[in-house]
């Protein structure tokens, strides 16, 4: 307990934490085994399924999960966007309880091209032994196209926006004293005792875990789409 009426609040909840820490090793995993190829791409499509399905997870999650956790809030509107920009280097900046405006804008943005980089994994073909488990039903234009946005444009814009995720994470630890790694971990910061707090509760963490084994589900049935 802190004094001066500031104490620690949960702010983001287990399931929000595993996801981040699930998610991140996943897309290492994906990295790294895509540029080995040849006999990890078995596993690679593996980590991309389970990607997915942390990624759906996470889609649903954003809806029913704790407080901070949901998207309602923390979706940027152009006037916090402009407002938070407008503070410069201002240390009062990293006050946001959750997700800054550019923090939030980063999530979506991640999210998005994973997306998109695991949808048109499903589609590539590298014409020699590896193919997506969607290669065989659709035509052979969108199997080239996602070929070449799997393998070359997705994988660099995934590249920087990592290296950007990281570098700001770094610069507000740093230069702003405002450590986003720790709350990530622990669930917790330090705020005034008023901030309303996440719900993390056993049964909270029960309905995750039934959310993920349904998005489990629904990759297992997308992977056999054609069968």
């Amino acid at each position: 307990m802190k004094t001066h009426n500031i104490t620690a609040v949960r702010v983001w909840d287990l399931p929000t934490r595993l996801f981040h820490l699930l998610f991140g090793l996943c897309v290492a995993g994906l990295i790294a085994t895509g540029e080995i190829a040849g006999p990890a791409m078995e596993v690679h499509f593996w980590l991309g399924y389970s990607a997915l399905t942390l990624l759906l997870f996470r889609l649903v999650w954003g809806v029913f999960g704790g407080h901070w956790s949901r998207f309602v809030n923390f979706i940027p509107t152009p006037t916090s966007l402009r407002f938070y920009l407008s503070k410069g280097t201002d240390q009062s900046r990293s006050s946001a309880v959750g997700h800054n405006p550019l923090g939030a804008l980063s999530v979506f943005a991640m999210l998005s091209l994973v997306l998109l980089q695991i949808a048109s994994g499903f589609m590539s073909d590298d014409e020699i032994s590896v193919s997506g488990p969607w290669t065989a039903w659709v035509p052979s234009s969108w199997v080239e196209l996602a070929t070449q946005y799997h393998t070359e444009i997705g994988k660099m814009l995934l590249f920087a926006l990592l290296a950007l995720h990281i570098g700001s994470v770094l610069f507000y630890k740093y230069f702003q004293a405002n450590d986003l790694i720790k709350p990530m971990l622990t669930g917790d910061k330090d705020l005034p005792a008023t901030t309303l707090a996440s719900r993390d509760t056993a049964t909270s963490r029960l309905f995750a875990l039934s959310i993920l084994v349904g998005c489990a589900y629904v990759v297992y049935r997308l992977v056999h789409l054609a069968d």
